[in-house]
Order: C-alpha cells, then sequence, then structure tokens
C-alpha cells in the first residue's frame, strides 16, 4: 500500500466552539456545501486516525496505526482483502467508500486528553477529516467524542474501555465496538471465585482516571457479590513509571490478592514491580498470593515477559481465535507486518470497516444517515462472533474472552491463553444500570 499523501500538519493554533458545533473555516462549515460538515468531493474521503504515538499507551497507539493503514488499503482494493471477505455485510467492494478513494490523516494523542483534543481538531478543520477514530484511553476517547459530536462528525472509537464512553458521558455521534469495564467484572469474577475461591481479601492499585476509575468499581462490585472483601483501593498517577512505592504497603494489607487497575506501560511497570517484592511467591492467610490484570492485551503481556505466567484478565479479542473473521485478520496483518495483530489494532481495522460500511447502507456520508445506520446494526464475520450495536448506547455486545498468562509458551506471541469464551448474555447489562447512569445520548449533529 502507498502511504496516504496527507500527513499530520500541526495543530491549529486558534478557533473557539460556537454554537452546536466548532467555528470552522468557510470552506468547511456546513452550509457552504451539502448539509453536514466535511461533505467529501467525488474523488477522495478523509478519515482521521488518532492514536497515542508517544507516552504510556504509545505500543498500542503504533499497532493501531498499523491496522489503520491495513484497512485502508483494504478498503481501496489492496492486498488481499482480509475481514472484507469474511463480514456478514456485503456492501464493501475495494472501490473506497461510496466510490471515493479513502485517504488519511494521522495525531499524536499523547494519552493526553488536551493533546488528542487538539489533534482531532486539527485533522477536522485544517484536513477536512469527516470521521476521527482512534485512541488507547478512556480519558481521551470521552474528549474527543465530545469535541467530534460539538464538530458534527462521527467519532469511531479506538481502545476505551471505561464505562463512561457508552454511560455517563455517551454521545449520539460516538460508537464503540470495544467492551468496558462492566464486562470485564462480569465474565472474570466467576473464574476466579473459581480458581481462587469466594473467601478473599483485595488490594486494588488503579490508574487515576476514569478507565481506572470503573475498572475499579466493576471488578469489586462482581467480586464482593461473590463473597470477595476489598481491603483497600489506592489511585496512581497515569504518569507513574516506578511502582515500588505502591506496592510495598500491599504485603502489609491482609490482602491475598492485588488487582492491577493498570493498562499499556503502567501494567507492565506495576506487575513487575510486584514480582520483584515476591508478591507472587507469597503465602497470605494461608493462601497462595494472587495478582490479576482485569484488561489484558498481547503487547502488555509481551513487555511483562514472565511475569504474566497464570495471571487471569480479560481481553477483547485475541490472535489465536479460530473463527473465520479473526484467521483472515490475522493473516493479512501477519503477512504485512510480520507479527500477529494485538486486541488494540483488530478494534481499530473493525472500526474502520464497520464506519465504511455503514455509509455505504447509508448511501450518504452525512453522519446522522450514518449513525441511522449503525444503531441496532447486527453483524458478525468480524471476530468475536455475533454482535449487535445497541441503539440506546452506541456499545456493541458480543463475547468477552477470559485469558490467563501461559505457562509454556512456544514462541514469543504465544503469551496468553484463552481459558473462557464468555457468552454475551452473562456480560449484557440494561441501558440504565447503576454503573452507566448519568449519561443522555442526545441526537446525531451534522454539523449543520
Amino acid at each position: 500500500m502507498s502511504k496516504s499523501n496527507f500527513s499530520r500538519r500541526g495543530v491549529l493554533k486558534t478557533g473557539a466552539i460556537a454554537g452546536a458545533g466548532l467555528a470552522l473555516p468557510t470552506y468547511l462549515r456546513a452550509d457552504a456545501h451539502t448539509g453536514f460538515t466535511n461533505a467529501p468531493g467525488d474523488s477522495e474521503v478523509i478519515l482521521g486516525f488518532n492514536v497515542p504515538q508517544t507516552g504510556p499507551y504509545a505500543d498500542e497507539g503504533l499497532d493501531e496505526l498499523r491496522a489503520y493503514q491495513l484497512a485502508v488499503e483494504h478498503l481501496n482494493g489492496g492486498g488481499d482483502g482480509g475481514m472484507l471477505n469474511t463480514f456478514s455485510s456485503k456492501e464493501l467492494d475495494g472501490t473506497g467508500i461510496l466510490g471515493r478513494e479513502v485517504k488519511y490523516v494521522t495525531g499524536d494523542t499523547q494519552t493526553k486528553s488536551d493533546a488528542a483534543r487538539a489533534s482531532a481538531r486539527s485533522m477536522i478543520e485544517k484536513d477536512g477529516a469527516i470521521m476521527i477514530t482512534g485512541g488507547s484511553s478512556s480519558g481521551v476517547a470521552v474528549a474527543v467524542q465530545a469535541l467530534c459530536q460539538e464538530a458534527g462528525v462521527i467519532f469511531m472509537a479506538g481502545l476505551t474501555h471505561s464505562n463512561d464512553t457508552t454511560g455517563k458521558d455517551k454521545r449520539a455521534n460516538g460508537f464503540r465496538h470495544f467492551f468496558n469495564s462492566y464486562m470485564s467484572g462480569a465474565a472474570l469474577a466467576p473464574v476466579l471465585a473459581a480458581n481462587y475461591g469466594t473467601d478473599r481479601k483485595a488490594y486494588h492499585l488503579t490508574a487515576d482516571y476514569n478507565w481506572g476509575y470503573t475498572t475499579e468499581e466493576a471488578v469489586k462490585s462482581s467480586t464482593e457479590a461473590l463473597g470477595w472483601e476489598t481491603v483497600s483501593a489506592v489511585k496512581t498517577p497515569l504518569t507513574q513509571t516506578d511502582f515500588s512505592s505502591y506496592i510495598a504497603p500491599v504485603l502489609n494489607s491482609g490482602a491475598d490478592v492485588l488487582v492491577l487497575n493498570h493498562y499499556g506501560g503502567n501494567m507492565v511497570n506495576s506487575l513487575t514491580n510486584a514480582v520483584q517484592f515476591g508478591l507472587r511467591d507469597a503465602e497470605v492467610n494461608g493462601k497462595n498470593f494472587e495478582i490479576i490484570v482485569p484488561l489484558y492485551s498481547r503487547l502488555m503481556a509481551k513487555g511483562a515477559g514472565a511475569n504474566v505466567k497464570g495471571i487471569f484478565g480479560s481481553t477483547n479479542w485475541h490472535w489465536s481465535l479460530q473463527d473465520e473473521g479473526s484467521k483472515a485478520f490475522v493473516q493479512s496483518f501477519g503477512t504485512k507486518y510480520g507479527f500477529p495483530p494485538s486486541q488494540a489494532a483488530h478494534t481499530t481495522y473493525v472500526q474502520t470497516l464497520l464506519y465504511a460500511d455503514a455509509v455505504t447502507r447509508a448511501g450518504s456520508f452525512n453522519p446522522c444517515a450514518v449513525a441511522e445506520a449503525l444503531e441496532g446494526f447486527e453483524f458478525d464475520g468480524l471476530g468475536n462472533g455475533k454482535t449487535l450495536y445497541r441503539a440506546d448506547d452506541h456499545q456493541c455486545f458480543k463475547d468477552v474472552l477470559v485469558v490467563k498468562g501461559k505457562e509454556n509458551p512456544e514462541n514469543e506471541f504465544d503469551l496468553l491463553e484463552i481459558v473462557e469464551v464468555t457468552p454475551v448474555d452473562q456480560v449484557t447489562y440494561e441501558p440504565d444500570h447503576p454503573q452507566f447512569a448519568g449519561g443522555s445520548l442526545g441526537t446525531c449533529n451534522p454539523g449543520a
């Protein structure tokens, strides 16, 4: 695939939000052309890929970017077509989107909400991006989703696991394929009880932002319902790299389980510190001390190495799945890049195809037509089995994977094994569930 001839051209120096949307330049205003923000011309359409290329989640972000580039290649008719061949919807034919060649611009979120909003704003205002996608932080996702709602473009969330993204901070212009904290708790708790018993005392270390809060809440609620006691829950800065001072008090707390509500480089560092402090070999309350990582990824497992052996967690998708869609994606990604994709790569590739498919089914790039095409959409062939984009909150519902670190990996990518595929019914909740209360989807904004 030839790389896009668009590049990140810096952030907009000025520009305020006014009325229902951004104060766009005249040539991008909805009333200047066909009634919605950044309506494309006849030859090309521009998508904005906003990922962390620096910072604690950079590994996930760079894998997301690889997947986005692969998706663009497939949409434009290059490569082997990947999941276009297995997707239950047969609207995409390799001729771009509605006959327009797909181009893209990129931004670096730095895993910072302000930086992510600035790069997304620039992609919309300067580059004419009609859809923004990406991110590996729920704080970033919530901030950029709100911006896209104001701007009148669709936001296809990347890797965001916080309940808030489709809970209190949900938006009509935003959609999430990735699973959430509630789903992790609902899938993990029965497996933890079966393996470790119901008489456990847990100590939580939690990343100090909205993903950490909702993951802590979800895991606490689900494990306490089965008999576990939460001894303590301590917040840790997202910028933390050495967690020794946070690990030391665990040894004197009376806890016999440590729950690391950390992701990316944070989890790699905190788990490494926990192992260095001897927690894996400790015995407390007459039980072997256990460590849990609620949200796993292959990239995190690779970073943590042997420290992940035997440790349970959940994941949205894994490259070892044997459904036709997963196999097609792994084949395409592996051929292009030389290694299997992460769950971050999978969800961003899928989101790109889902957007393109919705535009095609709607016959329009108008974000409100696209939103209508996505709401209540049921599909298969993209990994994880049958999936529903629920209209009530724009959250995808599908099976959830419980995994653990493999004791005897066969290679550097064979680090996690699937121990249970949790059926979608077990992780489904009502839209007004208390962990998701307080938000309103509102109405779609086309930017007019």
